[in-house]
């Protein structure tokens, strides 16, 4: 009985598609050209670096219009943790390959991001309609890479487009819904909604606001949205046009405005009838985050430690950049996150990065407040934004260098068997020797070893080569030289002669 109710609820679901691969291979250029709007020219660097969702419809081949849900995500290398959460949140994945290029590494990144989310992909061959374009070579390359496509031993299904000037874009549609139609989605009208938050913000007017995607059920106004232990009551809920609407249902992008607190990107959240329902489902969500703190021991991190305070404009961003810190960091300085947020860089902000003067403050998409900028020409923290990831990383590896730790490193430069020795006046003696490896450099420091154990040490105060004063004796000639030292030389004894240097 209850098996058949469930299916009498049961709907097709529209797909979740997620479109991957190399920076610049064209991913935000198809989604253009499917929506007919531009998001590349607002995009630093041409590159995207925030997610976000669409909605479009595309006649199948029964002429019946159909919804399909892209996930734009970003293409750097940094924004992996991004990209992993858009296929997991996905039902299908187009990769992304360029006829120019060809595969490149993050291609290959991508494809494994799709292959660990075990969801079905289609691969758009782009940039057809180049000079350059070589479509043979970049399918084999795609075999060679392990990507069989169809009719090359495999069952991969490809299409090849121009996303500049549409060709095969329809075409790629039509494979989305196909491959949707195979995998068979539901969803169930009864359910209140449940999904994923894919982005969240502050806004200074409308407070938090969250991205969100509908993997079941039906949102509808004046339920309550849970997702970890932030809460949002749905009279603001905006489709992803920013039209408010008052019902949504599974496969929409949403937007929900007014949470209580920032929600975790990536989190799963769940819709409630009443307030009283979500309050008890919270007390849940930290009673069980209690008890995996109890059981989590803290890393110890090595070396020194760099304090660093991250604003962003998303939160996405600020997993693209702690990413990027732990690839950095070493046993002998690392970078530590005692503060992150979204929104621009404040008085609060400068006043705990004033707490310890090794502390710095990045700012990525966001500004620094003419307050906080006045705060600090007094407080004096170091403080850099930025708008394109690589460049923070390039800023980031200069600071670290900058003060990590330097370890005082003697390198021998040469050394001296001492065949005899002349004799000692107030602390000085004569020794005549053969450099043996390097040089023996006049005012240089040596150490003063003995059957391979070091004795003592001291500094050449005079040089001689052939009875000719020298500042330098290269190895394999003879010399005398007069050494400073509290040590007794002898015969049979090695001068090395070293510099110390800072590593």
């Amino acid at each position: 009985m209850n098996e058949n109710i469930k299916q009498e609820n049961t709907n097709e679901r529209p797909p979740v598609v997620v479109v991957m691969g190399h920076v610049d291979h064209g991913k935000s250029t198809l989604l253009d050209y499917i929506r007919k709007t531009n998001i590349v020219d607002c995009e630093a660097g041409g590159i995207t670096q925030s997610i976000s969702a669409y909605e479009v419809s595309h006649k199948n081949e029964k002429g019946e219009n159909k919804l399909i849900t892209f996930l734009d995500t970003p293409g750097h290398e940094a924004f992996s943790k991004m990209r992993e959460r858009g296929a997991n949140t996905a039902d299908i994945a187009i990769l992304v390959v360029s006829a120019e290029d060809s595969v490149k590494a993050q291609t290959l990144e991508a494809y494994n991001t799709i292959i660990e989310s075990k969801i079905p992909y289609i691969v758009a061959i782009n940039k057809i309609d180049r000079p350059n374009a070589n479509i043979e070579k970049t399918k084999m390359d795609l075999v060679e890479k392990g990507i069989y496509l169809e009719g090359m031993g495999g069952d991969i299904p490809f299409v090849l487009i121009s996303a500049k000037i549409g060709t095969g874009v329809s075409d790629l549609l039509d494979m989305i819904l196909l491959v949707s139609e195979m995998e068979n989605l539901k969803g169930n009208m009864k359910n209140n909604a449940s999904g994923i938050i894919i982005e969240a913000k502050r806004d200074p007017k409308k407070g938090i606001s969250a991205s969100c995607i509908i993997k079941d059920g039906v949102l509808r106004s004046g339920m309550f949205v849970v997702s970890g232990t932030s809460i949002v009551n749905t009279r603001m809920m905006e489709n992803f046009l920013g039209k408010p609407i008052k019902e949504s249902q599974f496969s929409s992008p949403i937007r929900l405005i007014g949470f209580d607190n920032m929600p975790e990107v990536g989190n799963t959240f769940e819709s409630f009838d009443t307030k009283k329902e979500a309050e008890k489902y919270i007390e849940q969500v930290k009673n069980e985050k209690n008890e995996k703190i109890n059981y989590k021991q803290e890393e110890k991190a090595p070396g020194k430690i760099l304090p660093i305070i991250i604003k962003t404009d998303v939160m996405g961003s600020i997993e693209a950049i702690e990413k990027e810190l732990n690839k950095l960091n070493t046993e002998d300085i690392s970078f530590k996150v005692v503060s992150s947020g979204v929104g621009a860089i404040n008085e609060s902000d400068l006043r705990m990065g004033s707490i310890n003067n090794e502390s710095i403050i990045v700012g990525f998409n966001t500004k620094i407040d003419n307050s906080a900028r006045d705060l600090n020409e007094s407080l004096k923290v170091k403080i850099e934004t930025f708008d394109i990831i690589y460049k923070l990383t390039d800023w980031l590896k200069e600071i670290m260098e900058e003060r990590r730790p330097r370890q005082e490193i003697i390198e021998v430069t040469g050394s001296l068997k001492v065949l005899k020795t002349f004799g000692e006046t107030k602390g000085k003696q004569v020794v005549g020797g053969k450099v043996t490896t390097g040089r023996i450099t006049l005012g240089g420091n040596v150490r003063i070893v003995r059957r391979d154990f070091e004795i003592g040490s001291g500094k050449i105060v005079e040089l001689q080569m052939n009875k000719i004063k020298s500042k330098e004796v290269l190895e394999g000639n003879d010399c005398g030289i007069l050494v400073e030292s509290k040590t007794d030389i002898s015969g049979g004894d090695v001068l090395e002669a070293f510099i110390t240097v800072l590593k």
